[in-house]
């Protein structure tokens, strides 16, 4: 077994472990960074494909509003490193910025690889030491952190570790929640991981009570087509409410995509507590009530339904297919019924995707195990920072820029504990 000593670890080369090694390195100390994946930031690439999404726009009190029932713990954080923080660290790297429609904030060349060879060059003339394919293994006998790698098993001690492991999803990308059973056997409290901005699959039309998904004709001519301006509304138990305005896409098993991701953690709490959940989907939402009861019942003489429904209201393709595969024959021709239905159409989603299908993940470290550094009160000078803590927030930015923002706490964190110790 190799054995090392150093005075700072970070383990996890993802956004808050890159960030926490540069708040170290920038302190002045030598910072050794290990991770599992023969490369940096893989989720962060991968992220970016469709074009590389930093953060959002919108008033900072409305932006710390996304964060829920974690907004107490993280609001401190972003006031350190908020959007605009995260803009100029760009800025810094020598990548400009543009706000989009959306409000969200882009690279202007719309890419992550770019902005992480500039952070990486940067990383690197700062000192740090990258070990890559370093697999964390919890700890040996004497308490050292134990590692896998290529070239055999090390034992590392370090003054003070940044732990920054991510969450569950995308497991292929070196994120798996292998990290919580040897905290938990430290006996630090780890709330379950939890699929978060996830698709759902839905309730069979043909046998609710046992299956779920789409029937097999749905599936075969509108798997993979997007329901485009819709609204979606939804109360869960609790009397919290949803609604917007978007898209998202019909899947072989149930539906995913932006709209329903923003409403994926009412959804997913809903179906834990009573094994479903319905929401009400406005095909719709341009048209008032009236007008979309008065366009159905308008005679249709010799024409079809289908003929009718587009001529009249331009209801056609997986809108259309959508009230055939959820309401029966008597239900669609019933001109109240079906007006309705239009304005309101109930379904019902039964399970979330599986943990690995899912943009993020809930529950992790819990933050009564964690000072206001991020310092595990049970392993002084551990800090934790990410998507390892029990937090989750939608898509918009609001995921990278609290990774960060906690990289940065843990990593200041870390910084005043060596300097203490």
């Amino acid at each position: 077994m190799h054995e090392m000593t150093t005075d700072v670890a970070v383990v996890g080369a993802g956004p808050a472990g890159l960030m926490a090694a540069q708040e170290l390195a920038l302190a002045g100390w030598s910072v050794h960074l290990f991770d599992a994946m023969p490369s940096v930031g893989r989720k962060f690439l991968l992220a970016g494909k469709g074009g590389m999404n930093l953060t959002h726009s919108e008033p900072l009190d409305r932006f710390m509003q996304r964060y829920g029932e974690r907004q107490a713990q993280l609001a401190p954080l972003l006031h350190a490193f908020g959007p605009d923080q995260v803009r100029a660290w760009a800025q810094g790297l020598g990548v400009e910025t543009f706000v989009g429609t959306s409000g969200r904030v882009f690279p202007v060349d719309m890419k992550a690889a770019p902005l992480l060879r500039a952070w990486l060059h940067q990383l690197r003339g700062l000192g740090v030491r990258f070990h890559m394919r370093h697999r964390w293994q919890g700890w040996d006998g004497q308490g050292r952190w134990c590692f896998a790698s290529p070239q055999g098993d090390v034992a590392l001690s370090s003054h003070a570790v940044v732990l920054a492991l991510g969450g569950a999803s995308w497991s292929r990308l070196g994120s798996d929640g292998a990290w919580s059973a040897p905290l938990q056997q430290r006996k630090i409290q780890v709330q379950p991981l939890r699929p978060a901005n996830c698709g759902f699959d839905v309730q069979s039309p043909a046998a609710p009570a046992q299956a779920s998904g789409w029937s097999p004709h749905f599936v075969q001519a509108h798997a993979g087509q997007p329901f485009k301006s819709v609204a979606l509304h939804f109360v869960d138990r609790q009397g919290r409410r949803f609604a917007r305005k978007g898209e998202f896409v019909a899947t072989g098993t149930g539906v995913e995509g932006s709209l329903i991701y923003a409403v994926s953690e009412l959804l997913r709490d809903d179906i834990e507590a009573t094994g479903r959940a319905t929401f009400m989907l406005d095909l719709l939402p341009d048209w008032t009530a009236e007008r979309v009861a008065a366009a159905v019942a308008h005679p249709r003489g010799s024409r079809s339904l289908s003929s009718h429904l587009k001529s009249r209201l331009g209801l056609e393709g997986i809108k259309l297919a959508l009230l055939y595969e959820l309401l029966n024959k008597e239900q669609m021709h019933d001109a109240l019924i079906l007006a309705q239905s239009i304005k309101a159409l109930p379904l019902t989603v039964v399970a979330p995707r599986p943990l690995d299908e899912a943009i993020s993940t809930a529950g992790g470290v819990d933050f009564a195990a964690l000072d206001e550094q991020l310092m595990l009160h049970a392993m002084p000078g551990v800090f934790c920072a990410g998507e390892m803590l029990d937090w989750e927030a939608p898509t918009g930015g609001y995921l990278l820029t609290a990774c960060m923002a906690t990289g940065v706490q843990a990593g200041r964190g870390a910084v005043r504990w060596l300097q203490q110790n």
